[in-house]
């Protein structure tokens, strides 16, 4: 597993885990980063990372990419 800040971009991920506080995995669950879900990466750039999940684009930051485990 690695976080999902350092998935190459492009490449569809399973994502395995999702870490941090409870605020902050019901955040991301409530965007659709749930274990077993299907995330892109897109680009990363100025400290976020844009992302695909679930059909729509999200940018994240860089430190809530690194609580997503894939």
């Amino acid at each position: 597993m690695i976080p999902l800040a350092l998935a190459d971009a492009g490449e569809e991920n399973i994502i395995k885990k999702v870490g941090g506080s409870p605020d902050v995995r019901q955040h991301l669950k409530e965007l659709g980063f749930v274990p077993g879900s299907a995330v892109t990466v897109i680009n990363a750039l100025g400290g976020n990372v844009i992302v695909k999940v679930k059909e729509s684009r999200i940018a994240i930051s860089d430190e809530m990419a690194r609580k997503i485990m894939v």
